[in-house]
């Protein structure tokens, strides 16, 4: 189904989409609230879970959301361990950049010195969680015996570290740049994952049933992503709406690339796949590969 002919149809039965409330997810929001998904007659409902992705792949697996905007290394992990739904597409084809934080009052104060720290995560499997044990592996330490608390979402990790309760958290450095500038917060460093950001992913039931309806509902979010990539206001609809410092977002929108193709990109998957199995985050007999995308 095409983005021209299908203005006139009737709204279908809604698409639940499960996101984060960040920034990276503007070009939905543009796009339901301007009326184009509404306009081509789909019903498109964001639901914003802070939780992050370990949730939202859950959600997924039960059938709580039809489409889910995960990090790409928390999705192949959920889905090669077992949770069910398709990776139909990359969403933001640049890295993310995470930042590595402690609380502003530690004594904590180069990233070498938390290993054997307490890692605040959203909740196991999430990028969180992941991204700690990706970094404990790039600086040489052992990561079996890695102490994790789950805190649920930023607002929890910013509970636990306050309590002292937790050492270090990992978390999309834009996102937390506020919590930087206030001083509740200390960035020891950045680490950026070797592959795309997010992907988007969805349950089997969209993938046989209502394939054209999620064909030409990613067909019209290409469309926002593009404008927005285009737009000469971004970084100030993005700095104000999500109340970051306007030369922060210059900065990360100058190195963020949304995918713009319906075409899916198996390598940085395969990539992926392949790390989290030597970093032993996947079990050791996972499903194929073939089961984990499906190409639109």
């Amino acid at each position: 189904m095409s983005i021209e002919n299908s203005r006139n149809n009737n709204t279908k039965d809604s698409i639940v989409v499960a996101g984060v409330p960040e920034h990276f997810n503007l070009p939905w929001h543009l796009a339901i609230e301007s009326g184009q998904f509404e306009d081509h007659g789909l019903n498109v409902v964001f639901d914003e879970v802070p939780g992050g992705t370990g949730e939202m792949t859950q959600r997924l697996s039960n059938r709580d959301c039809d489409v889910s905007v995960v990090l790409a290394e928390g999705g192949v992990a959920a889905l090669l361990n077992g949770a069910s739904g398709w990776i139909v597409k990359t969403f933001v084809d640049s890295p993310l950049l995470w930042g590595i934080h402690v609380s502003g009052k530690s004594d904590i104060a180069q990233p070498e010195q938390i290993e054997n720290s307490r890692y605040a995560i959203s909740r196991h499997g999430s990028g969180s969680h992941l991204m700690s044990i990706v970094d404990a592996s790039e600086r040489g330490w052992k990561t079996d015996s890695m102490n994790f608390v789950e805190v649920g979402s930023l607002d929890g990790a910013r509970k636990a570290l306050a309590e002292n309760s937790v050492d270090v958290f990992f978390w999309e450095r834009f996102t937390t740049s506020p919590l930087v500038r206030s001083g509740e917060f200390r960035r020891l460093t950045d680490r950026a994952a070797d592959w795309p950001a997010f992907v988007i992913c969805a349950t089997d039931e969209m993938v046989q049933t209502r394939r054209e309806e999620l064909r030409l509902m990613l067909e019209i979010l290409n469309n926002s992503c593009r404008d927005l990539m285009q737009s000469p206001n971004a970084c100030e609809i993005i700095a104000r709406r999500y109340s970051i410092d306007l030369e922060e977002v210059k900065s990360w929108f100058q190195l963020t690339r949304w995918n713009t193709e319906l075409g899916l990109n198996k390598e940085p998957l395969e990539r992926i796949k392949n790390y989290l199995s030597r970093l032993g985050i996947i079990n050791e007999n996972p499903v194929r590969s073939e089961e984990l995308w499906f190409n639109l």
